[in-house]
């Protein structure tokens, strides 16, 4: 007989304190616009290890007609036990363009090869764009071997950043955060749009979340929206998707949001669900999912695997001087 449901029994997903979770990586220093975070977390059941990608930051800085400051490393570290970590591979943001790189998608193919999906600011165009690089080992991916995945040209829209790929029925769904063109736009209003190198930070655009899927997660169809910022709420400006968990038959996904352009940097973690990862309905539709105690209350970039019988929550997190750090915490599903 088939697993009855009781629908009239509520059915959440277990959340997490963000006071309460472990530092895994510190801010490289002290203040606003310093972090660590926008993590992806991949749990590889052959070799029994916990691999994160996380990246440094700095805040913006130009010596020399060079950014210096903005996000400039990525690292992956290997952990047995999803808590303690020690890095294996790193790049700095020379490889990807010099202007600034953030959240990266960590996977493991079907075949069993090591991918990561990341983006970075093109400096052809001052626009975030994805790319995508391979290895049988974590320790050999090349960024001088990345091979194109989305550019905002592709999409004709103003960015595409931050994925989160999952692998579903033998699918690569690849869920990204991309900024819509406005309708009208002059030579006047590109240059505003693209001369910080961030289009999300301007207000022009918003930040909405999009999915792709491919079946070899290399050439993907774009099939649209599926979150997007609506009406005068708490995520009015931005509703970006960073992880997706299944409890059958619904699919949670976290995602960050903001209410105008000032929080962008310091959004908050709201959720929505779905039956079929194309449409979402809000679950946080009045207030954020949860805050940090301290300066802006930015709980983001939260990227989640299910191990043990537990969920590992991986988030950045607003501390008291305003810098960001990355914590983890662990608790029963």
């Amino acid at each position: 007989m088939a697993d009855i449901i009781d629908l009239k029994r509520s059915k959440t997903l277990r959340l997490f304190n963000p006071e309460k979770g472990i530092t895994v990586s510190r801010p490289p220093g002290r203040g606003s616009g310093y972090w660590a975070g926008a993590g992806s977390i991949l749990y590889d059941e052959e070799e029994k290890k916990f691999y994160l990608y996380y990246r440094l930051r700095r805040p913006r800085l130009v010596e020399g007609g060079r950014e210096i400051g903005r996000g400039y490393e990525c690292r992956v570290a290997e952990s047995n036990d999803g808590i303690e970590f020690k890095t294996i591979w790193k790049a700095d943001k020379s490889y990807f363009g010099g202007i600034s790189l953030e959240k990266a998608s960590l996977i493991k193919t079907i075949e069993g090869r090591y991918r990561l999906y990341i983006s970075y600011v093109d400096p052809e165009d001052n626009r975030w764009r994805i790319d995508m690089m391979e290895s049988d080992r974590i320790e050999d991916l090349d960024p001088t071997k990345k091979i194109k995945i989305f550019t905002p040209g592709d999409l004709r829209i103003e960015g595409i950043k931050d994925p989160e790929v999952v692998i579903i029925g033998g699918l690569y769904y690849m869920f990204v955060s991309y900024a819509p063109s406005p309708e009208d736009i002059d030579p006047v209003l590109r240059t505003k749009m693209h001369e910080t190198a961030d289009v999300y930070n301007t207000g022009i655009t918003k930040s909405c979340t999009g999915l792709a899927i491919s079946s070899d997660g290399i050439s993907f169809r774009w099939v649209g929206d599926v979150l997007s910022p609506e009406g005068d709420t708490w995520d009015a400006y931005a509703t970006r998707i960073t992880t997706i968990l299944y409890s059958p038959p619904i699919f949670y996904a976290l995602y960050d949001g903001s209410r105008d352009v000032s929080e962008n940097y310091e959004e908050k973690l709201g959720l929505a669900v779905s039956f079929d990862l194309k449409v979402f309905e809000r679950v946080t539709t009045e207030s954020p999912l949860l805050l940090s105690p301290y300066s802006s209350g930015s709980v983001r970039y939260v990227n989640a695997v299910c191990v043990f019988g537990k969920i590992y929550y991986y988030y950045e997190m607003a501390l008291e001087d305003g810098s960001h750090e990355l914590r983890v915490s662990v608790v029963e599903p």
